[in-house]
């Protein structure tokens, strides 16, 4: 009896034991859904070599890139010749190119210049948040100065009237409206996922592509609503402005004197050269249906968007614009008067 008893209690000990290590095991694969608390930036890891290169020119390009955005809004605030709606919407531009290199430009020099390349889990969504935020609004905005330029030259004696200063404000709301709604789904999407480990991303920013790779649930339906919207917002901006420089360049082709035309066309240039490099890239970068073997091409592209063409945009819009050239001289002389 007694040896029966002992078999018993052996027996229900054992089921308890096993009881408790699968309850510690359950444990363990819930918690691990929420360890990831911070993620490990690589940057450019296959560049040691040249890091501090690299670190010098980035530091170079930010530090023009702010300098010559906050001359242009600061510019267009305080000359009130540059207060039409063609320089409002280039204001708006500095504004989200200076916000945009700030958002990825600062945190990726302290971690090379620090050694630590980590990023909290909630830096990481902000930073993606609020990159894609003014990346998306500014397709608007270019789209919208491209409707602005096609209004201009295309029908001038109603330009007035369409581009009051009701009709400037309500394109610019609705410029950022649509850049928050764009985006909100595919955040809510990506904010959802559960992330286990591993926490590297292989970029020097928070981009959406190879943070969906890191998530250990199935990620096809972000991928795919991240695919869609990138699409609409890319390829329905660009097709608005190929549309407007269609209607534009028959326009000027239609004006009689070789100094009309290429009047009518300088007011152009600026904004196309920046809509290439701007879509160029970015077209390359996010509509792509599958993104498992381009991350270190799409480096590449990201630097483009949040350093090159931040930094280019000021002499594009400066050195080709008249009226901004004479408002940055203007300014330049009376700084010089005064400090004599």
């Amino acid at each position: 009896m007694f040896t029966f008893l002992s078999l018993v209690v052996r027996r229900v000990g054992v089921h308890f034991r096993l009881a408790g290590d699968i309850k510690a095991f359950i444990g363990r694969e819930t918690s691990n859904q929420t360890t990831v608390t911070e993620f490990i930036l690589l940057g450019f890891e296959n560049m040691h070599s040249v890091e501090i290169l690299i670190v010098s020119v980035f530091l170079l390009m930010y530090t023009v890139s702010v300098v010559g955005n906050l001359t242009i809004i600061i510019l267009i605030l305080t000359d009130h010749q540059l207060q039409s709606p063609m320089y409002i919407f280039l204001g708006n531009l500095s504004f989200l190119e200076l916000m945009i290199t700030s958002a990825v430009v600062p945190k990726m020099l302290v971690n090379a210049i620090s050694g630590s390349k980590t990023i909290s889990f909630v830096g990481c969504l902000t930073q993606s948040f609020f990159y894609f935020l003014l990346g998306s609004t500014e397709f608007f905005i270019l789209a919208t100065m491209s409707f602005d330029r096609y209004l201009a030259i295309c029908h001038p004696l109603r330009y007035a009237v369409i581009m009051s200063a009701q009709g400037c404000f309500q394109l610019l709301v609705g410029s950022w409206a649509g850049g928050f709604l764009i985006i909100l789904v595919p955040s809510i999407l990506t904010a959802g996922l559960p992330f286990c480990g591993p926490n590297v991303i292989n970029h020097f920013f928070c981009d959406s592509a190879p943070l969906l790779r890191l998530s250990c649930a199935d990620t096809h339906l972000a991928e795919l609503v991240d695919f869609i919207t990138s699409a609409i917002l890319l390829l329905g901006s660009l097709l608005l402005t190929v549309v407007s420089y269609i209607y534009i360049i028959s326009s000027v082709l239609k004006i009689p004197s070789t100094q009309g035309r290429q009047k009518a066309f300088s007011t152009c240039v600026s904004h196309i050269t920046v809509v290439t490099l701007y879509y160029g890239s970015s077209i390359f970068i996010y509509v792509q249906p599958s993104k498992e073997n381009i991350l270190d091409f799409n480096k590449v592209g990201t630097v483009l968007n949040t350093m090159v063409t931040p930094m280019l945009n000021p002499f594009i819009y400066s050195l080709r614009n008249q009226k901004v050239k004479e408002s940055l001289k203007d300014a330049f002389h009376k700084h010089i008067f005064i400090k004599i």
